[in-house]
C-alpha cells in the first residue's frame, strides 16, 4: 500500500459524526511507514462534493467526481482494507499534502 493509492475501506463500527460504511479511502500515510506497520492512515472519500469546504479536495475516483475528506482523516487496521480502485494522481497527491500540512502542520 502506497500514499496516493485509493482502496475500499469498512470503516464501520463508528462513533458519534465519524465517516461510516464502506467508502473508498486514500492512503496518506508515509511509504516506510506503510512497509512497516499494520495500519495505515487514510482519508474517506465522499459523493457529495463540497467545493466550497477547505477541508476538502475534489479529484475523481472510479470515473466519477468525489471530495477527498481530509477532516476525516484516521488510522485504520490494514484488514479493513479490500480490493484497489486507483490512485491519485502526483499533482492530486501534491494538492492534498498540502491540505494535510495546512490543516495539521508539517508532517
Amino acid at each position: 500500500m502506497k500514499r496516493g493509492e485509493i482502496y475500499w475501506a469498512r470503516l464501520d463500527p463508528v462513533e458519534g459524526s465519524e465517516m461510516s460504511k464502506t467508502r473508498p479511502c486514500v492512503v496518506v500515510s508515509r511509504n516506510e511507514l506503510n512497509g512497516l506497520l499494520p495500519t495505515v492512515v487514510v482519508c474517506p472519500l465522499s459523493s457529495v462534493v463540497r467545493p466550497r469546504w477547505r477541508t476538502r479536495l475534489q479529484v475523481r475516483c472510479d470515473g466519477r467526481p468525489a471530495d477527498i475528506c481530509a477532516e476525516q482523516i484516521r488510522t485504520v487496521s490494514k484488514a479493513r482494507l479490500d480490493g484497489r480502485l486507483g490512485a491519485l494522481t502526483r499533482t492530486e497527491v501534491a494538492a492534498l499534502c498540502a491540505l494535510l500540512t495546512e490543516m495539521y502542520g508539517t508532517p
